[in-house]
């Protein structure tokens, strides 16, 4: 239903309030998530953003405490990233008939900071299409067909990499997916070992740490033993390092922490700088050889915008901030004195159940309900916690301290905390009073509960 018959400008589009914005998108776009965002007040309206902090249309100063899903390790609008899309703004942007310069340095850098032998990248422009062509990369290169996953995983919701991603609730609508994709349990190296045996697999792809799952660690010495059984049974080792790829985790890559050299790694959200959208797979020159390495495969698989001049200045200006200023090392010192302080808060408070990370990835997990609660209503309080326990958490955060965070899409009980690398202690510690305060206030669910009722009806009402 059209409510107007005006084409908007760009100029006009700046202008739209918090209103006119909401009516938008309920009426040309995704109407059920804009209600759902719009129930928990997650519909402000920003204006203005730098580094960890953003501003809403009345002035109010917000903490990211989000990134994004991992994809700001910079912050928001970094000026150098920001310097470098001026440097070029006269260059072509898009120019097939020719070799993009920044896209090959792009290449040879990211050659150098990947581990082991990594040397061909394809540049896409999202971590989706990146797995994407890592599966095509997969079956192409070894001959076989079936792709190993863990369950609770995430790789993304394209038809591959939906395949390949560990939770029912969004592979049953769109079956029959990409066949030949079979999950094992994270974490289980005799699970792996039972599902390579047979000598069908052209890849094990995993994320280094569960990003959507939870924010779950692996055992200590599962992914060096994952790389070994694939080595011996003859299938490449993909890493999915989409979210803790440029030092989320303490390390440069995640999987650098058991020295593992994978056969491909899967790399996008903060190689764009948190301004341009960049996706690409690394792989060995072997690999790319055995798929692409000759005239006639050369153009099985490209991108119209991958590698494109944006694209890879605002990457390259990325890699030298990320590495010029070590920001794994600052994700790694303030990581734990995060966790220290989250874990010091578990032990005060009952409702929260874990504390788990590495680096500035942290996950806290809720206590379900229980005893008379849960029984008094035939169990569907634990089950509303189980989905729901994550976003009053998260409405709680924002609309009464200010601080922006959401629940993990596989574990929505889980709310995950990923600022950008920049982050302060003074930053750290206001989200820290925040949650103390949270959990001083609410025993259970049904309290968190009914202050979400609270946040609807102020979101709704404005009162």
């Amino acid at each position: 239903m059209h409510t107007d018959d005006k084409l908007y400008s760009l100029d006009d589009a700046i202008k739209l309030d918090r209103r006119q914005i909401r009516e938008l998108h309920k009426n040309y776009g995704n109407a059920s998530l804009t209600g759902m965002l719009a129930l928990l007040g997650f519909d402000k309206h920003f204006v203005r953003a730098r580094d960890v902090s953003v501003w809403d249309s009345e002035g109010k100063e917000y903490l990211d405490f989000l990134g994004a899903y991992g994809a700001l390790n910079l912050g928001h609008n970094h000026p150098a990233v920001l310097a470098a899309l001026e440097k070029v703004r006269e260059m072509p942007n898009l120019l097939q008939a020719s070799l993009n310069p920044l896209a090959g340095a792009l290449a040879h850098n990211l050659a150098l900071l990947t581990p082991g032998g990594l040397q061909r990248c394809f540049f896409g422009n999202s971590g989706a299409e990146a797995v994407e062509g890592a599966l095509k990369l997969a079956r192409i290169a070894t001959g076989r067909e079936e792709i190993i996953y863990c369950r609770d995983s995430f790789h993304g919701k394209t038809f591959g990499a939906l395949s390949v991603t560990g939770r029912t609730k969004y592979q049953e609508p769109f079956k029959p997916l990409l066949p030949g994709c079979a999950a094992v349990p994270f974490g289980d190296l005799k699970a792996l070992e039972k599902a390579l045996r047979p000598g069908r697999a052209a890849a094990f792809i995993v994320e280094p740490v569960q990003g959507e799952g939870g924010i779950i660690l692996p055992p200590p010495g599962y992914l060096s033993g994952a790389r070994e059984l694939c080595t011996r049974h003859g299938a490449l080792f993909i890493a999915d390092e989409i979210q803790t790829g440029f030092g989320r985790t303490g390390h440069l890559f995640a999987c650098e922490a058991e020295q593992v050299e994978p056969d491909v790694i899967c790399l996008a959200k903060s190689l764009g700088g948190g301004v341009m959208p960049v996706g690409a797979f690394i792989t060995t020159d072997a690999i790319w050889k055995k798929a692409y390495g000759s005239m006639e495969k050369a153009l099985l698989h490209t991108s119209t915008f991958g590698g494109n001049t944006l694209a890879a200045a605002a990457a390259l200006a990325a890699l030298e901030v990320i590495t010029g200023e070590n920001l794994a090392a600052r994700a790694r010192e303030n990581g734990a004195y995060f966790l220290e302080k989250l874990k010091g808060l578990q032990e005060m408070f009952p409702l929260l159940k874990e504390v788990r990370g590495r680096g500035l990835m942290i996950g806290l997990e809720f206590n379900q309900p229980g005893g008379l609660a849960d029984k008094a209503s035939f169990g569907l309080a634990g089950k509303l916690a189980g989905e729901y326990m994550g976003s009053l958490v998260a409405g709680e955060l924002l609309n009464d301290h200010g601080i922006i965070t959401a629940y993990t899409l596989n574990n929505p009980n889980v709310i995950r905390l990923e600022p950008p690398l920049t982050v302060t202690r003074a930053q750290i510690d206001r989200v820290l009073a925040a949650l103390q305060d949270i959990l001083t206030k609410h025993k259970g669910f049904l309290s968190m509960a009914a202050g979400g009722v609270k946040t609807v009806f102020k979101s709704l009402t404005g009162k």
